[in-house]
């Protein structure tokens, strides 16, 4: 999903609040009714849950920020951490007076930190937060060399690394040769870039973002128990073919949230809420989409 896409519908509207370390934060609105915001996950833009808010607009006021470093939103600053991301939300929901959030992956495990510490959140739902339980120092040791790469220029690289690190390709990337995936993934880049209109997010201008959710992910690793302090309520998310390594964080929120629901969609995958395009073509943001409003009208 592209930026330039956001305005397909004329009802769409843009607005910009200012968070608390005086960084610019875009969000874009939608449809009429009790306030949703809706937060991207990482290679993502604001666009990326058009679809969703769409499904959603004819019962609710759908909010989509665009997270710090991407859009229409100000840069990530010297001291990124999850508490910028939850700062930037509560901007969102003081002007908005929003008080439903949904997040995905690292902006999922945002939501929840999000959740613990602003009393204007009633109701969370997560589709797989990144929230990581086990072999961690493999899952955030990819940070460095990808660090190096993005240094050097080698933006193709540097994605195979992160897509290595976090496990997120099929099990054959696993026994491929690196520079063969390498060139593959610059092949793919050098496609999108020859098609992309101005504005637009692409794998090239998007992968800088990589070293900051893997920042979130490092910070928030292993951090369980906190979310026992959550007291909105909240729908855990995920699909039967979502991520592995990720299953272990729905269990152990299931447990350890004390106002929780899980439900899992058979045959879906990790990227299942966002729009389907050429990066998601398995994508299912009706299917989510019918259960947040089933979550968020009771």
């Amino acid at each position: 999903m592209t930026t330039h896409e956001l305005p397909r519908t004329a009802d769409l509207t843009t607005d910009f609040v200012i968070s608390d370390d005086g960084t610019r934060i875009a969000y874009h609105s939608i449809g009429h009714g009790p306030g949703i915001v809706l937060l991207h996950g990482s290679m993502e833009t604001a666009g990326s849950h058009l679809a969703m808010a769409e499904a959603l607009a004819d019962a609710f006021t759908v909010h989509l920020p665009d997270r710090r470093g991407r859009g229409q939103s100000g840069p990530y600053g010297d001291d990124y951490s999850v508490r910028k991301e939850v700062e930037d939300l509560d901007a969102v929901l003081r002007k908005t007076s929003a008080h439903c959030v949904f997040g995905v992956s690292a902006s999922g495990v945002a939501v929840l930190e999000a959740a613990r510490t602003l009393p204007a959140i009633h109701k969370v739902a997560v589709y797989e937060p990144a929230l990581l339980l086990e072999d961690v120092p493999r899952l955030t040791g990819w940070i460095g060399r990808f660090d190096r790469e993005m240094a050097e220029g080698k933006v193709a690289a540097a994605l195979v690394t992160s897509m290595l690190g976090l496990r997120l390709g099929p099990p054959i990337m696993n026994v491929m040769p690196r520079g063969l995936l390498t060139w593959m993934t610059g092949l793919l880049m050098k496609s999108e870039d020859k098609h992309a209109k101005p504005g637009d997010a692409t794998m090239r201008t998007l992968a800088p973002t990589l070293h900051y959710e893997g920042v979130l992910l490092a910070e928030m690793a292993d951090t369980l128990d906190r979310f026992a302090d959550v007291r909105a309520d909240v729908l855990l998310l995920g699909g039967s073919k979502g991520l592995p390594f990720l299953k272990p964080a729905l269990s152990g929120l299931e447990k350890t949230v004390p106002n929780v629901e899980r439900v899992e969609f058979p045959g879906l995958d990790h990227d299942a809420s966002g729009d389907v395009g050429k990066r998601n073509p398995a994508g299912r943001p009706d299917v989510v989409a019918a259960e947040l409003r089933r979550f968020f009208t009771a």
